[in-house]
């Protein structure tokens, strides 16, 4: 069954008002809701200028978390979208996890969390899910949309790479869903971060500042990574899983001369107008 969950909260909803502060310091209030396994994480805002799409709870925090931070203190509108509910899980339940993503969307400081209800270890790139995700692209209107790398261990992680992208297109046909008008982001990106089979990342984020951010909305998810040493991409190497993302957030960061940072890969070539703006020694 495919079903976007949208309970709507209103501004006089005190269950679900925007909280104060956000991710760079200062209380942030008490996380939004996560009774049951399908209530989203919706504040009063329904579109966003950027929309990070994942297989599962967790998996941007993982992989983009750093940049879902950065944009939010830089003061746009982010959203996350999880297309599994994560039953199949070997550790945890799907209510445990629906409540770890509500209390990591605080800490990020995004303004809404939804989850589309696929089938976890079963996402398939067909007509039906390709419109339900549209349906979303349509309503929330993001400029750029994060996808998952188009590689990876996880076969929900490399077909959902490929089903952000089909929605994308289709969400720009004017006669596929007369609920909302049609909307096709300006760019999506792929978050390539643990990926070294990817090609060569387009650019990298500079996360230094907000990489603490980022481990905290890691942290939030106790029930999957406390006291593991591989989650997702994440390869083990013996260290402790928390000791290995900041290791590979570091490797990323020499990439760009910077203490941490973020990969990203575009299909299409970046434009440049100033060669002598352009950043990074050579040397």
């Amino acid at each position: 069954m495919i079903g976007t969950s949208r309970n709507m909260a209103t501004c006089s909803d005190s269950r679900t008002a925007p909280h104060t502060g956000g991710p760079s310091g200062g209380p942030v209030g008490p996380p939004p809701r996560a009774s049951g396994d399908r209530e989203p994480y919706l504040l009063c805002m329904t579109t966003v200028d950027v929309l990070a799409v994942a297989a599962h709870r967790d998996d941007v925090e993982l992989t983009c978390g750093g940049t879902m931070a950065k944009l939010a203190r830089q003061g746009h509108t982010t959203g996350i979208l999880d297309l599994t509910q994560g039953e199949m899980g070997s550790r945890g339940s799907a209510q445990t996890r629906a409540h770890e993503a509500s209390v990591a969307a605080t800490v990020l400081g995004v303004t809404l969390r939804e989850n589309l209800a696929l089938p976890d270890a079963g996402i398939v790139n067909t007509p039906e899910t390709r419109l339900a995700l549209a349906k979303v692209i349509r309503r929330t209107r993001p400029r750029i949309v994060i996808a998952p790398a188009p590689r990876g261990r996880h076969p929900d992680h490399r077909v959902a790479s490929q089903l952000v992208r089909d929605a994308c297109f289709l969400a720009g046909l004017t006669k596929l869903d007369r609920d909302h008008p049609p909307h096709r982001p300006l760019k999506v990106l792929h978050s390539v971060t643990f990926r070294e089979d990817q090609v060569k990342p387009t650019f990298v984020v500079d996360i230094t500042d907000e990489f603490e951010t980022k481990l905290k909305a890691i942290r939030c998810y106790a029930s999957q990574f406390d006291g593991t040493t591989q989650a997702g991409e994440v390869y083990p190497n013996g260290e402790p899983l928390y000791d290995i993302i900041r290791h590979q957030s570091a490797h990323y960061g020499t990439l760009i001369r910077c203490k941490y940072g973020e990969p990203f890969f575009t299909y299409e070539t970046m434009r440049v107008d100033d060669l002598t703006a352009l950043d990074v020694s050579t040397f």
